[in-house]
């Protein structure tokens, strides 16, 4: 079965090579253009580790994009995490269709920022889809899918790289095997239960410390590490990561109630956050500790200030 693979960064890689090393006939990647700083991406340094010819087309709807892939005579195309619209003339070329990887349990969370949201709306479960990709912006019929648990203490970053990342990869290569063998379901989605939510953004990270610490915790934990979750100290960026939640706690909301060697903690309208890492100002990443000594922060200090 020849197989092209579409994808980005490690994600990509990661699938180019188990793909590479399940035996299976690979036989071209297409993944973005170089950066400006001439960073290649992690997808194309696969490709060329393995000798596969590599294609990194500026848009899929052009007639030299779709000239390029039937001269491939594709069988599947593989979706490994593709940002750029990819028309069904592009899709439907492989004689067998084209399968692709999103992490969530679609229709659920449609979408590009589909890890971050599950987390800051406080759900307790996820997981991830391969579904038959259409016109449509994750639409289309699903193939399999896997569910996995979000814990209490789970990040955007220890979501995706402990859990949606490897079991991705695999679910990548049972999807493969399955259309090999001519037993991959299509299966619709059920458009009543569909969720969209856009890409999460800085302006969307912003703590209101006047909600719940549950609700701040959340929002906290699923923007760790990208777009960090942040608020005010001196009319200057004070971005929160690492922390926890303590519903002991009680003050004013947004005013710092405790500080110790490791922590400093922020009271909300219910509970409070321990914050244990933070980056002030666009600076780098420091502990709390750095934080405190750095600023001089005390007890009673507004952490609700607003930049007009």
């Amino acid at each position: 079965m020849r197989i092209i693979v579409n994808g980005m960064q490690a994600f990509g890689k990661a699938v180019v090579d188990k793909l590479v090393g399940h035996g299976e006939d690979v036989v071209a990647v297409y993944g973005p253009g170089d950066s400006k700083s001439g960073r290649v991406d992690p997808i194309i340094e696969a490709a060329v580790n393995h000798r596969l010819p590599i294609f990194q087309p500026k848009s899929f709807k052009t007639e030299d994009a779709l000239e390029e892939i039937l001269s491939l005579r594709p069988d599947l195309c593989v979706m490994a995490f593709v940002t750029k619209f990819v028309p069904s003339t592009f899709l439907n070329v492989p004689k067998l269709g084209s399968i692709q990887y999103h992490p969530s349990l679609l229709p659920k969370h449609r979408g590009p920022s589909s890890i971050n949201w599950p987390i800051i709306q406080g759900s307790t479960q996820t997981g991830l889809t391969i579904f038959w990709p259409d016109d449509g912006l994750d639409t289309g019929p699903i193939l399999l899918q896997k569910k996995v648990t979000i814990k209490p203490d789970d990040t955007l970053g220890s979501l995706y790289f402990q859990k949606l990342f490897p079991m991705g990869v695999d679910a990548m290569i049972d999807a493969v095997d399955l259309v090999k063998e001519g037993k991959a379901p299509k299966i619709e989605q059920d458009n009543s239960l569909s969720t969209y939510e856009s890409w999460c953004k800085k302006e969307n990270t912003k703590i209101n410390w006047g909600k719940t610490g549950f609700e701040v915790y959340n929002l906290i934990r699923g923007s760790n590490p990208q777009p960090g979750a942040w608020t005010i100290f001196n009319d200057k960026s004070l971005e929160i990561f690492d922390c926890y939640l303590d519903n002991e706690i009680s003050g004013q909301p947004g005013l710092v109630v405790g500080i110790d060697a490791e922590r400093f903690i922020v009271a909300t309208s219910r509970g409070g956050i321990g914050v244990k890492r933070v980056r002030y100002d666009g600076r780098e990443k420091v502990t709390a500790s750095d934080f405190v000594d750095l600023v001089k922060l005390k007890e009673g200090d507004d952490l609700i200030m607003k930049i007009d």
